[in-house]
Formats: structure tokens, sequence, C-alpha cells
């Protein structure tokens, strides 16, 4: 029977109905919006400025280039951090990677720069 409540499928189980019993529970503790709210509540907010309802299309040329930067340097210091310095065969195939690394961030600045 314990092996039965310690499988996923029963364990979600049984951890949503406890929130869903913790949501009823706790719904009248929750906030209720009056009658003449509900026509602002569904408009956009910007400090008390009128907004018209554009539609924004946000530029990731300049995110993608600094979002593989972050990633390729903490690849590189969880794998360079983790290699075990007793083996010199490790530590070379580390310097090696930290080159190969560093070769890749050159190229794709080359390539962000254009």
């Amino acid at each position: 029977m314990r092996e039965l409540l310690l499988s996923p499928p029963a364990a979600f189980i049984v951890v949503l109905a406890f929130l869903l019993l913790m949501s009823r529970l706790t719904a009248a503790l929750s906030f209720k919006r009056k009658a003449g709210e509900a026509a602002a509540a569904t408009e956009s907010y910007a400090c008390g400025e009128d907004v018209p309802p554009v539609r924004v299309q946000p530029d990731y040329s300049q995110f993608f280039p600094f979002a593989f930067f972050f990633t390729i340097l903490h690849v590189v210091a969880l794998v360079v951090a983790t290699v075990p310095t007793a083996s010199p065969g490790a530590l070379a195939l580390a310097v090696i990677y930290l080159a190969g690394a560093l070769l890749g961030l050159f190229i794709l600045f080359g390539r962000a720069g254009r």
C-alpha cells in the first residue's frame, strides 16, 4: 500500500486533492470585486495614462546573443568546476573544452556585431 501511495500518479492525485480542498476552504478569504469595478479590471494599467490597445512586437535580436553567452559560460563553468584535478587527461580535456567555448564566443560576438 505504501508503494502505491508513493508512486508519482498517486502522489499527484493526493497533492491535487489537498490543494483543491485548501482552495475551497480559503475561498471565503479571497478578494471580492465590487459591481462597478468589473469594467476597469479588464483595462491595461499604465500609471493612470490612457494607452491605446496596440499589440507590441518585441525585438529579440539583441537578446539571443546574450542568452547564448550566458548559457555557454555557465555550462563551461559547470564542466570545468567538476573536472577531477588528479587526472591530467581530464584536465587537458577541460582546457580543450574551454578553448572551444572561447572560440564559440568569438564567433558568436563576431556575428552579433554585424
